[in-house]
């Protein structure tokens, strides 16, 4: 275990540390892929018994008409988290089955015809609607709208108000508490980077796609079958550069050392004109195809693999959120749907997440170098794509270790992490969870996506035949979960509830479209302007 998390932890057990830990608040974000029965992209609207995916908290839509999210509140217990996360798909399924609809089970996406078949999300014809709208054109002319119907899990964490004041007395006891968080936060994220390679090795379930997936473009990739392609070493090509590492946005420049920067270097994105993408045209023949030419239309649209996060109000932006209020939580992106899972997630999967990023934010964290950039954006591809080869190495300082190595290493510093998790929560959950991936350290065939290529081939099916078969499989599970008639009662409440707020937004619209969007692109937008 390094010197620096030992002293940590012990500097946290002599302040009292039995419950600093026991509070602190899980969120899931979760898409998935409306298909219909013989799975193929759903071409219908979003259904109306499901609410307005404009106006609803938990559940919308992401880039696609068809590619729902299902959003949960913020829980103490992962346990709480995953149970909501179950009546929000429990309900779903309900509204979907009088279509013949499901939900897709696996990352990649199923079998899609020309990339212009594929539906970008309507939210109706309010200002605040169609700029998400606009916004989404511009992701298709600027990535392929093929990219954007990628699922994915992000997993919405934060410390405890409890252990930020323990931690600070003991490391920044002169400084306000909302500056030891920002710090600290911000070291998290770039050790997260450093090691955060991990995850996709551990959990990353898409080492094969459907060839439709790439629409004519040239990859390297072998055939598995007349229908799918892979790479036999992959873990996660949701995270490779055919998905969501997007050579596109490499020379962002985006900095992760403190938050000024941050919020500086992001917005500077934002404001910056892409002479690639004012080719595109924002405004052409009367129809925007974009909000702007710039190198990121707003924020969201960097594919960073974490995130640090502050709620918004309307018509707030992010960086003036950051800047305001500081870091609430931090959203970490770099999840497949695991399709042996029906959520696509599972506790001990969660459990061991969280254990990570304490132990990301208790090591020293320095500012990340040019070197250490161009470091991390290798591992993160060698582990997409090649992740299980025998012997595969990763750079760190310069030099390279064996993967299976570092990893180890990783495993053994959160130990005493895993021990405080533990004894915070009064149980092995945390312990349990890291036995459970050190296996998969040990032997690479346990990880999910060798047990997907390894079910693929005995089953002779393609990856389509095979997602299919288990979407169906988890379609009939939800349906079969057990929905108290209060919970179906209030999901059904909430759609009907977004509608007419929808409803009211749009009949109160007194502004142009593009007032709208001077308005809220002004460099301090106040809010409630949206």
């Amino acid at each position: 275990m390094p010197e620096c998390v030992r002293q940590r932890l012990q500097a946290l057990r002599e302040r009292g540390c039995v419950n600093c830990l026991r509070n602190g608040r899980h969120g899931i974000e979760k898409e998935s892929l409306r298909v219909d029965a013989a799975g193929h992209i759903a071409r219908t609207p979003h259904p109306p018994a499901l609410g307005s995916a404009l106006t609803h908290d938990s559940i919308t839509t992401d880039y696609s008409e068809a590619l729902l999210e299902f959003v949960t509140p913020p829980f103490h217990d992962v346990s709480d988290t995953l149970s909501h996360l179950m009546e929000l798909h429990a309900f779903t399924a309900r509204q979907l089955q009088s279509a013949g609809e499901i939900l897709w089970a696996t990352s990649m996406p199923c079998a899609l015809g020309e990339d212009k078949d594929i539906p970008i999300a309507w939210y109706g014809k309010s200002n605040v609607g169609r700029m998400r709208h606009v916004y989404r054109h511009g992701l298709g002319y600027r990535y392929g709208r093929a990219m954007q119907v990628i699922s994915g899990v992000h997993y919405n964490y934060s410390l405890p108000e409890s252990f930020w004041k323990l931690f600070a007395q003991n490391e920044l006891p002169d400084t306000p508490l909302r500056e030891v968080r920002d710090q600290f936060y911000f070291g998290l994220i770039r050790n997260f980077q450093r090691r955060g390679w991990i995850l996709p090795y551990l959990f990353g379930a898409s080492p094969a796609v459907c060839k439709s997936f790439l629409q004519g473009r040239s990859a390297h990739f072998e055939n598995f079958d007349d229908n799918t392609l892979f790479d036999p070493w992959a873990t996660s090509l949701r995270m490779s550069d055919i998905g969501y590492k997007n050579k596109n946005q490499a020379g962002l420049g985006i900095s992760y050392n403190d938050l000024t920067s941050y919020t500086e270097t992001l917005e500077r994105a934002t404001r910056t004109p892409d002479p690639e993408y004012e080719r595109i045209g924002v405004r052409v023949d009367g129809a925007y195809r974009q909000l702007n030419s710039n190198m990121l239309q707003i924020e969201n649209e960097y594919y960073s693999f974490i995130r640090p996060k502050q709620p918004t109000a309307p018509g707030e932006r992010p960086v003036h959120a950051l800047r305001n209020r500081g870091v609430e939580y931090i959203e970490v992106r770099a999840l497949d749907v695991c399709a042996f899972d029906p959520l696509g997630v599972n506790a001990s999967q969660l459990r061991f997440i969280e254990a990570f990023l304490l132990y990301c934010l208790l090591l020293d964290s320095p500012p990340l170098s040019e070197l250490e950039e161009r470091e991390i954006d290798v591992n993160q591809e060698r582990v997409a794509c090649r992740g299980r080869q025998p012997g595969l190495e990763l750079f760190r300082n310069g030099e390279t270790i064996l993967l299976k190595d570092w990893a180890a290493e990783i495993l053994q510093g959160m130990q005493g992490v895993c021990e405080l998790l533990d004894a915070n929560h009064s149980g092995t959950g945390y312990g349990d969870a890291l036995a459970e991936q050190q296996a998969r350290v040990d032997d690479p065939d346990l990880t999910p996506s060798a047990r997907m290529l390894e079910e693929m081939r005995a089953s002779g099916e393609s990856f389509s035949d095979y997602a299919l078969r288990l979407s169906r499989s988890h379609m009939q599970h939800y349906l079969d979960q057990p929905l108290p008639e209060s919970a179906e009662q209030a999901l059904a409440a909430a759609a009907r509830t977004s509608l007419k707020k929808q409803e009211e937004i749009e009949v109160a619209e007194t502004r142009s479209f593009e007032e709208h969007l001077r308005r809220y692109f002004e460099p301090e937008a106040a809010p409630g302007e949206e």
